[in-house]
């Protein structure tokens, strides 16, 4: 064979090679967007709310930030609808990190959530239980979902626990980045090895309410405390597997096995300081996270915890530093794609995109009707039960 020929039946070849790899990657996208028409993504937090409120251009304006448009942040409409997102808990996110004005900030949070799903009703609508997110989703719409980010903001109170469940908030993380008076925090100095006797009594009243307990930002200690408290299912609503990636914020294996007894869900984050070592340990040169370290995590999750306790929480519009293809809210086609190519069945990946946290909601949906019947709205005070009264 001469050079030319050789040469020549080397590109074709390589170009066969090309096309049959290109015709298999179409395909995995194809299968997973067919499973996101059936089984739209339930995000578990998405951080727009603040994005509003500290939008440069006009602080707080809702409708200056047109969700209509494509948007300077990872949300917008458009994008929503490509990256097959049919339900998403937006966080009201208040930092633990303020010296007053807790609960006056948490209120302003949820009147930003509140006045962006009633701006655009032909494409969000507001859900507070598991038919009115699947009624929002057959509708063409994205439910809408409102969860607190850090226990910080009920101020030791729970009258105020059952304001905000009133005002629509459906699962609260039960603390931030800072230790708080009944909970330690993941990422600040332990002091209470878990949770207090009346931060026990916060997952009581969760549990009462219908109010899922979520433990991402939580201490391993917390979150130990609050599987044995809890009755009903917990979350972890953007956490991924520590020993994939050593990170305080990221769900160790020993927690995770507790997920199959506790009916939870560990809802796996993008962000790159979650899902890359390199990013983790703050040292080393930021090189480029992929899509399959994010799938890498997915599949960690669901070996440990199993296949009903596995789904996706972003973190969009919270962090500037994601994974190649996983920028914005419309990648998820292109990481179940990722876990297609890995043999993943239609039926366990419509359990990540929403099935598992339908499940969880619907299980302390059900706790809560039974402990309302059994016991009426907990008058505990940290006082009474901790006896202490400062930060």
């Amino acid at each position: 064979m001469t050079h030319h020929r050789a040469f020549a039946f080397t590109a074709t070849a390589l170009f066969l090679f090309a096309s049959v790899a290109s015709n298999a990657q179409d395909a995995a996208l194809e299968r997973a967007r067919r499973v996101l028409v059936a089984h739209p993504v339930i995000d578990g937090h998405n951080d727009l709310p603040w994005a509003i409120r500290e939008n440069s251009d006009a602080p707080r304006d809702v409708e200056a930030y047109d969700l209509r448009t494509r948007t300077k942040g990872n949300t917008d409409l458009e994008r929503l609808r490509e990256g097959g997102v049919g339900g998403q808990f937006w966080s009201v996110y208040v930092p633990a990190e303020l010296s007053t004005g807790f609960a006056r900030t948490q209120l302003e949070q949820i009147d930003i959530a509140r006045r962006v799903i009633a701006r655009y009703p032909d494409h969000l609508a507001l859900a507070t239980t598991a038919d009115e997110v699947e009624s929002a989703m057959k509708g063409g719409r994205v439910a809408s979902l409102l969860g607190m980010e850090g226990g910080h903001a009920i101020e030791s109170s729970l009258g105020a626990l059952r304001a905000y469940f009133d005002l629509g908030v459906r699962y609260m993380t039960l603390t931030h980045g800072k230790t708080i008076d009944w909970a330690d925090s993941a990422t600040d100095a332990a002091r209470h090895c878990g949770l207090t006797r009346f931060g026990e009594e916060v997952v009581r009243e969760m549990n009462r309410l219908g109010m899922l307990v979520d433990l991402s930002h939580a201490s391993d200690e917390t979150m130990e405390d609050a599987l044995r408290v809890s009755e009903a299912p917990v979350i972890f609503s953007h956490s991924s597997a520590r020993a994939l990636c050593d990170h305080p914020r990221n769900v160790p294996d020993s927690v995770l096995a507790k997920m199959k007894a506790n009916g939870g869900v560990v809802m796996v984050t993008f962000v790159n300081a979650f899902v890359s070592p390199e990013w983790a340990s703050g040292r080393m040169p930021k090189i480029p996270v992929t899509i399959a370290q994010v799938a890498d995590h997915v599949d960690h999750v669901r070996e440990v915890a199993g296949a009903d306790h596995v789904g996706l929480g972003g973190d969009f519009d919270g962090n500037d530093s994601w994974p190649e293809g996983l920028s914005d809210v419309s990648g998820y086609p292109r990481l179940l794609a990722e876990l297609v190519r890995r043999g993943w069945s239609d039926e366990d990946l419509g359990k990540l995109a929403s099935g598992n946290v339908l499940r969880a909601m619907r299980q302390a949906q059900r706790v809560a009707q039974r402990l309302a019947k059994a016991r009426p709205a907990s008058t505990a005070t940290i006082e009474s039960l901790d006896g202490t009264t400062g930060r």
